[in-house]
């Protein structure tokens, strides 16, 4: 399966985002490698890989990395799509067990932390002058990490640290070509879609990975209009 195509790994490949960001890329013709808990190795085509990853166990991430190194290549577009949470009573953020906190926080961020650590050790590996090689790590964020609600209280921690991995990363690898972005789909008036576009989302990501240079780490973005900055509608 392997050869000069350029390659997207997605950590967390749901049926909505993570399958239309497959599909989405695939078009463009890059080998594409999934990894999530409910993947069949079986199911593996000549131009899709399936790992089975369990991304509540952070080892579960390097050896997804070492699979896709191996039988596709060296990824120069990941995406973390992975995401947890445990409810609580919305007057109450503190019932949430801490065995529960812990495993959203493993989903959340230290394993997307591990990846990027993986990612930037790959990039470091693509020719500088492979023209396919977009070197672009792409968080699938939302408003949690700039508001409060009491009920997600575990994921928004997991994405409020994670975003400040993302924005340090876009900072420190600028230089070296890398892009990192928290990417956030919002309604027109800036407020959270919960119900989020994974065509749209494909569409955006690989918009972000053919961009030369590193953008604004936090893309929050609107279907059908793009990269939009609602910084005076942060709260927390």
């Amino acid at each position: 399966m392997s050869g000069s195509n350029p390659v997207i790994l997605i950590l967390g490949a749901g049926p909505n985002i993570g399958q239309a960001v497959a599909k989405t890329f695939a078009s463009k013709g890059y080998k594409v490698a999934l990894a999530s808990r409910s993947l069949k190795e079986a199911d593996n085509t000549d131009g899709q890989l399936n790992i089975t990853s369990d991304l509540s166990h952070p080892n579960d991430v390097v050896n997804a990395f070492a699979k896709v190194k191996e039988v596709l290549g060296i990824p120069s577009v990941v995406v973390y799509n992975a995401g947890s949470v445990t409810f609580t009573p919305n007057d109450d953020p503190f019932a949430v067990p801490l065995s529960a906190f812990d495993r959203d926080m493993h989903i959340n961020t230290t394993s997307a932390f591990v990846a990027a650590q993986q990612a930037v050790l790959g990039f470091a590996q693509l020719p500088p002058s492979h023209d396919d090689a977009a070197k672009t790590f792409l968080f699938t964020g939302n408003i949690l990490n700039i508001t409060s609600l009491p009920s997600f209280i575990s994921q928004g921690a997991g994405k409020s640290a994670s975003a400040h991995i993302i924005m340090a990363a876009a900072s420190a690898y600028k230089d070296r070509g890398y892009k990192f972005y928290y990417v956030d789909e919002r309604k027109e008036d800036g407020t959270a879609k919960y119900r989020v576009d994974g065509e749209a989302h494909g569409k955006y990501f690989l918009e972000l990975a053919e961009g030369e240079t590193q953008g604004p780490w936090l893309q929050t973005f609107v279907k059908g209009v793009g990269y939009k900055d609602f910084g005076s509608l942060y709260r927390v």
